[in-house]
């Protein structure tokens, strides 16, 4: 209460209220002296009254200045609720949805740190492995008495691996840009047949090396990106690759219908484990059947450049055996 006659627009109304009731009562003197009487109650009793509204409605500010001090130290958003009707009640509201969206921010600054700093150390494991090896080429490299021949081993193992940091640096920085949103993906129509020899032609030696096979089948077209895309298909074509016999296959088919465009690859290696299915497009992620020398981005990579486009991707085991991934880029918005 001491701090609501310290409100200086309280004490200001209240005294220009009480010189208001003593004006009428000297008006009403003319009249009479009941009159004037009757015109001090009067204004004495609206004074009250409005004292009495004012002090709830002064009640309310402060329960609510209050709640908004104890929301941004942490307190529960419930307490807030304007159960009423007037101005009070819609600042409330106002206040409780401000509240809501900083909060909600606040949880969002705070799990883009948890994941930073998680991909910061998935980054680091991922680069220790090669620089260790590189580490010791090197020293290996620095020693006499090395052949021409072991010399040109070690050098071609050091090549390789300075290829994979490079392939992560790389790939890094693609997927920093699109988490980033500065990557414009343009929407260009072409013929899928294209788009499939475009994103394969890097991996038909590789392919041919391993002694695999692969089949493309397309027909219509689809709205793209084609280098972005191109990425993204290359990217699962590789890891069918590195799951596939010798003696294999990798089946590329891809169709446009009148919602989207499909493109299925199926390969014919050692499936999926079916606990890695839930998490295959995770960053970072290495399954059961992973390759040792993969860093477990190349798939997360391809979902982020295919839903960037109003598209899908999932993979599956097929009831024939091996891997399936199924690429949808829809016309519409789903």
């Amino acid at each position: 209460m001491t701090g609501f006659w310290r409100n200086a627009e309280v004490c200001r109304t209240l005294v220009l209220s009480v010189l208001l009731s003593i004006l009428c009562s000297a008006a009403g003197l003319l009249l009479g002296w009941k009159t004037a009487a009757f015109a001090l109650c009067t204004g004495l009793l609206v004074t009250g009254f409005q004292l009495f509204v004012t002090y709830r409605r002064y009640r309310r500010i402060a329960a609510l200045a209050h709640e908004i001090d104890r929301i941004l130290h942490g307190g529960d958003l419930t307490a807030i609720q304007g159960s009423c009707e007037g101005e009070l009640a819609v600042l409330e509201t106002e206040v409780r949805k401000m509240s809501l969206t900083l909060r909600e921010h606040e949880q969002q600054l705070v799990a883009d740190k948890q994941f930073l700093a998680d991909s910061l150390a998935d980054i680091s494991h991922q680069l220790r492995t090669p620089l260790t090896s590189i580490h010791l080429l090197v020293t290996l490299l620095s020693k006499s008495g090395l052949t021409d021949q072991r010399r040109l081993e070690l050098l071609g193992e050091l090549r390789t691996l300075l290829n994979r940091i490079d392939w992560l640096v790389e790939a890094l920085l693609k997927i920093s840009k699109l988490d980033a949103g500065t990557v414009q993906l343009r929407a260009d129509e072409m013929p899928l047949d294209a788009l499939l020899q475009t994103a394969c032609e890097p991996l038909r030696i590789p392919l041919e090396l391993r002694g695999i096979t692969l089949h493309l089948q397309a027909e219509g077209n689809i709205r793209c990106d084609r280098d972005w895309t191109s990425e993204a298909i290359g990217n699962i074509v590789k890891n069918c690759m590195e799951h596939t016999p010798a003696e294999g296959s990798v089946t590329i088919r891809a169709q446009e219908t009148a919602l989207y465009s499909e493109i299925i690859i199926t390969d014919t290696g050692c499936g999926i484990a079916p606990e890695d299915l839930p998490h295959i497009f995770e960053r970072f992620y290495q399954g059961r059947h992973a390759d040792p020398q993969s860093f477990g981005i190349g798939l997360a990579l391809a979902r982020m450049i295919v839903t960037r486009q109003n598209g899908t991707v999932k993979a599956e085991n097929p009831p024939e055996g091996g891997a399936r991934f199924i690429l949808r880029f829809y016309t519409e918005t789903v």
